[in-house]
């Protein structure tokens, strides 16, 4: 008898969980994770009325459990109780994934959807009487974007002041999430990915679009935790698992884990082999971050100011937080998810690399 595809399970067996966000970019990896799994149904939420599938989405495990029930999309707003309470009912593991684009520097809009939309998702889990919640965090929740982390573990500190409205809301959003679980109620995790990379992800078409322009900013001698979207749905699903576990329950409930991909590295030589791999040359001209970071205010403050009032877009790279970024040392020990988690990552960073590319070439085409 031929066996089932990976996957394949009794929908009256498998548990239900729900994923908000769900169309983002890591969060498509996790839906897909869980599903192969075959332990899960999936509620997809997200904000847009339908969920339009890619053609790759449609052939693949997705598309199948769209059509056979295992998986099923529902429109709702993590900023409306109400729906989030219709979504959550039934479910017994939550997976919060929404977020605001980090590229947009507005306080009021990240607050709304990351902390009060994760208040709304923690109501909503009490209500519906949720058993987990695992949160997914940043890494960058601890950087200040003035001084370098090299190798900090969980111990270190929230910083006295952030570099941007995304890890300030982050940073919130994931107290509240500690501070919810309980013995007997809600049990809660957060996972903190360091820089998030693969097919679908904003790395690679922004390092094209730089590519001819391309130069190394300060001394280029800074690294950075660099972790494929893979290894990220796997340590929410490690997560999961844990927390699953009376032991792991206690053990975990109401902490954060940074997940990394183990594989720390100079930021300038991740991004070089990336675009070597697309056929671009390395460059060798450095630019003094003191001599950038002024010019990164002014078009900073001309944006805020006057550009954006005409719908112009906002210079992605010469931004004065982005410059901290490509300046600084941001690397996490990841060990404690291993010893806790149970997780390892399950593919490369060079393996990541080259799928990453595949896909690139593949959209191209």
């Amino acid at each position: 008898m031929a066996s089932p595809p990976v996957g394949a399970c009794d929908r009256r067996e498998a548990r239900l969980c729900a994923v908000t966000g769900g169309r983002g970019f890591m969060a498509r990896q996790l839906v897909a994770a869980l599903l192969r799994s075959g332990e899960w149904r999936v509620r997809i939420t997200d904000l847009a009325p339908v969920a339009v599938l890619e053609p790759a989405e449609e052939e693949g495990i997705l598309g199948a459990a769209l059509r056979n029930g295992l998986a099923v999309y529902t429109s709702a707003d993590v900023c409306d109780l109400a729906q989030l309470t219709q979504a959550f009912e039934g479910v017994e593991t939550v997976f919060h994934t929404a977020a605001p684009d980090p590229r947009k520097n507005d306080f009021q809009l990240h607050y709304k959807v990351s902390v009060e939309g994760t208040k709304n998702v923690i109501d909503a889990c009490t209500t519906c009487k949720v058993k987990r919640l695992i949160y997914t965090s940043s890494s960058c929740v601890v950087f200040d974007g003035v001084h370098g982390l090299f190798n900090v573990d969980e111990s270190t500190p929230y910083p006295d002041k952030f570099p941007n409205a995304y890890l300030h809301t982050k940073a919130k959003a994931e107290k509240l999430v500690m501070r919810a679980n309980t013995n007997g109620g809600l049990l809660t995790c957060c996972i903190r990915p360091s820089s998030i990379f693969g097919p679908g992800g904003i790395i690679v078409p922004n390092l094209v679009r730089y590519a001819a322009t391309m130069f190394i900013i300060g001394d280029g001698k800074n690294d950075d935790d660099f972790v494929y979207v893979d290894n990220v749905a796997h340590g929410h699903v490690c997560a999961e698992r844990t927390l699953s576990t009376k032991e792991g329950a206690m053990t975990i409930g109401g902490k954060a884990y940074f997940i990394t991909n183990t594989e720390p590295m100079n930021l300038w030589d991740f991004y070089f082999m990336v675009l070597e791999e697309l056929g671009y040359k390395r460059t060798k001209i450095r630019i003094s971050s003191h001599l950038l970071v002024p010019i990164a205010y002014v078009l900073d403050w001309s944006y805020n100011k006057i550009l954006s009032h005409y719908g112009m877009s906002e210079p992605p790279m010469l931004t004065p937080t982005n410059i901290k970024y490509l300046t600084l040392n941001r690397t996490f020990n990841c060990n404690k998810a291993t010893q806790e988690l149970g997780y390892k990552p399950i593919i490369s960073l060079q393996e990541g690399v080259k799928k990453t590319i595949e896909h690139y070439h593949d959209l191209r085409a």
